[in-house]
C-alpha cells in the first residue's frame, strides 16, 4: 500500500480514528490566521510534525463538526512520506506518536490503519451516527451538574413525550429532500439524503447527578444514522423533535415541515445547541469498527 511520493521518498496513507471534547475548539477543521480560534485539526497536524515526514502532513477529515460539538469517534486520512529505504511506520507507532505529542488533553487518537493510497476518509464512509443528549427538569441552567453543562442541552420542561417524538421521527426516516433542515452555508450540491435510523430513548442516567437531584433530572438520547448529513441537519431535526416532545408541535406537523422544503419556517429554523451533539461513529466497509 506504499507509493512513490516526493523524489527520494515513499508515501504511506493512514486512516486515523480520534475523539475530542469540542468545548474549547472552533470546530474540528483547522483554523488559519486566527490565534484566538483553533480547530482540532490544528493540534493533530502539529503533533504529526514529529513524525518527520518529508512532505507536510495534512489531515483530510471525514466529518466536519461545528464549534462546541464533540466526537466519540471521528476519522481522517493522512499521508506520511519517508525517505527511500525506510519502512513505513506501523499504525501502532503512528497512534502512539500522535498521542504523545498532542498538546491538548481534550483530543485522543483511538487507532490507525494502513489504507490504499487512493482511500478517502470522507468519500469512503458508509455510515455516520450522531448522538444528541438532553436533560429535563432544569428550571435554571445552574441546576445541571457542572460536569454536564457542556455536554447536553438542559430543558426546563419536566419530561418529554417520547412516544410522540418517536412517531414524528418515523416521518424523517428514508430518502427525502431535507432542505427544510439545512442551514445556510452548506457546500452540498444536493439536499437529498437517506436517513437510515432515528431513535429517541430515556437515559442513560448521568454518573454526575447527586442522589438528591436524581428524581428531578432525567437524561434522554437521540441518535441519527445516515451516510451523510447536511449542514446542521441533525441539530435542526433535534430542535423539531424536542418541540414535539414538549407539545409545541405534533408529529403530523413534522411531516409538513419536511415536505415544505423551507429552511426558514418558524419551527425548523431553530437549531439545538452545539454542546449536546456528539459524532458517535464513522463506519467503513474494510477498516475500523464495524458497528
Amino acid at each position: 500500500m506504499g507509493s512513490c511520493g516526493a523524489v527520494g521518498s515513499v508515501r504511506a496513507r493512514y486512516l486515523v480514528f480520534f475523539q475530542y471534547l469540542g468545548t474549547d475548539f472552533n470546530g474540528v477543521a483547522a483554523v488559519k490566521g486566527n490565534h484566538r480560534a483553533v480547530g482540532v485539526q490544528n493540534f493533530l497536524e502539529e503533533a504529526a510534525q514529529r513524525l518527520n515526514s518529508i512532505e507536510p502532513i495534512r489531515f483530510t477529515i471525514s466529518s466536519r463538526t461545528d464549534a462546541g460539538v464533540h466526537a466519540l469517534s471521528n476519522a481522517a486520512h493522512l499521508d506520511i512520506h519517508r525517505r527511500s529505504g525506510l519502512q513505513p511506520y506501523s499504525p501502532e507507532v503512528v497512534t502512539q506518536a500522535l498521542n504523545t505529542h498532542l498538546k491538548h488533553r481534550a483530543i485522543r487518537v483511538l487507532k490507525a490503519f494502513r489504507v490504499p493510497s487512493d482511500f478517502h476518509a470522507r468519500h469512503a464512509a458508509t455510515s455516520r451516527t450522531y448522538l444528541y443528549r438532553l436533560a429535563t427538569g432544569c428550571s435554571w441552567p445552574d441546576q445541571l451538574p457542572v460536569f454536564e453543562q457542556n455536554v447536553c442541552w438542559a430543558l426546563k420542561t419536566k419530561s418529554l413525550d417520547v412516544a410522540a417524538m418517536q412517531e414524528a421521527a418515523q416521518h424523517l426516516i428514508g430518502t427525502h429532500d431535507f432542505s427544510a433542515f439545512q442551514s445556510a452555508g452548506s457546500p452540498a450540491t444536493s439536499t437529498v439524503r437517506t436517513l437510515q435510523r432515528v431513535s429517541v430513548s430515556s437515559g442513560p442516567a448521568s454518573l454526575f447527578v447527586l442522589p438528591q437531584e436524581s428524581r428531578r433530572l432525567q437524561f434522554w438520547t437521540l441518535e441519527f444514522e445516515s451516510q451523510s448529513f447536511l449542514y446542521r441537519q441533525v441539530r435542526r431535526m433535534t430542535a423539531v423533535l424536542v418541540a414535539v416532545g414538549q407539545g409545541t408541535l405534533t408529529p403530523t406537523q413534522v411531516k409538513a415541515i419536511l415536505d415544505s422544503q423551507d429552511p426558514l419556517g418558524k419551527y425548523q429554523a431553530r437549531v439545538a445547541p452545539a454542546r449536546g451533539l456528539f459524532l458517535k461513529s464513522v463506519l467503513y466497509d474494510d477498516f475500523g469498527p464495524t458497528s
